[in-house]
């Protein structure tokens, strides 16, 4: 899975807003619901799908930094080209970076570096070139996108350095992130302006921001994506523009401006049809209270709208 996952939310029974907490419990069924996954498990006409590629991405072995066709802007055989992009944790989100990314630059190339091989049969059908966490790197890129999460190592910052290492300088070098870095709770208002989490507080925030610490060192952007907030279609979206952009040193953030409570959630699920379990009721009381989300400067900055301007849109039940 990719960096947006696990920004999942715990239900609360009054109206509060929502934020980056943890999977919400319902008394009903006796399971933990990612609300997340209503972004991309839908039996609806807006499930993500990235099978549906019509043209596969341009596969290329690695090879050393070399000429280019000055003529198409593509790479020769087996040399990187100026709008190759290199994908650390092509799960979700990456996948779909990949594929707005080939819309966006035809006849590029796009690789992607994985923790282990079980994926690598899919990559490969999508036309990504995977590689493996470790493998001594033969090449830099223009393009770097970080998509993955924090779970599945010991030492974050340092994944992060490497994927600054591998980035030549010239395009764009993305990390994804999550909200939580922000020091406001209580139905606070956020943007991208809004201090953060004192070091020492938290394990969780302190790790994210020592990861952010060395992008906006190297020269890169920190892309917090907020839960709920964005769907994945208009997180890689977003996260493409921003490539575009080559803008260095920034922190931005990924919201629809639509800030709901927890109730407002499960009412819009209820009302949207789409889903065969039923929210009966909340199960705890005594969590954290979210976050009010705005990314206004995001959007004037990169140029961007999503497509979906709230969770109401997105399940189709907005007026």
């Amino acid at each position: 899975m990719d960096a947006i996952t696990g920004f999942c939310l715990t239900l609360r029974p009054r109206s509060l807003v929502i934020g980056d907490h943890q999977p919400p419990k319902l008394s009903t069924p006796k399971r933990t619901v990612s609300l997340l996954s209503l972004y991309k498990n839908q039996k609806s006409k807006t499930k993500l799908t990235l099978s549906s590629m019509t043209e596969p991405l341009q596969v290329s072995a690695f090879s050393t930094i070399g000429a280019r066709n000055e003529e198409s802007g593509t790479a020769s055989a087996g040399l990187v080209g100026e709008n190759d992009l290199l994908i650390v944790g092509p799960g979700v989100l990456g996948r779909l970076v990949a594929e707005k990314w080939r819309q966006e630059h035809p006849g590029c190339q796009v690789y992607g570096q994985t923790v282990t091989t079980d994926h690598h049969d899919e990559l490969i059908k999508m036309g990504i070139n995977p590689s493996l966490k470790g493998t001594k790197a033969t090449q830099q890129y223009p393009y770097v996108i970080f998509c993955a999460p924090p779970s599945r190592t010991s030492d974050y910052p340092g994944d992060v350095r490497e994927a600054a290492l591998s980035w030549n300088g010239d395009g764009s070098f993305v990390f994804t992130s999550s909200s939580a870095p922000f020091d406001c709770f209580d139905n606070g208002q956020c943007n991208e302006d809004s201090p953060v989490v004192p070091i020492g507080r938290s394990p969780r925030t302190d790790v994210l921001l020592k990861a952010e610490k060395v992008v906006l060192e190297s020269g890169g952007c920190a892309l917090r994506l907020a839960g709920l907030y964005i769907s994945f279609s208009d997180a890689a979206s977003l996260a493409v523009a921003i490539l575009k952009k080559k803008l260095r040193s920034r922190i931005l953030l990924g919201c629809d401006n639509h800030p709901l409570s927890r109730q407002e959630v499960m009412d819009l699920v209820a009302k949207s049809g789409k889903f065969s379990k039923k929210f009966v009721a909340f199960t705890g009381t005594s969590d954290p209270l979210g976050k009010r989300l705005n990314n206004s400067k995001t959007r004037e900055e990169i140029g961007w709208e999503p497509k979906y301007p709230s969770f109401a849109h997105f399940l189709g039940v907005s007026k």
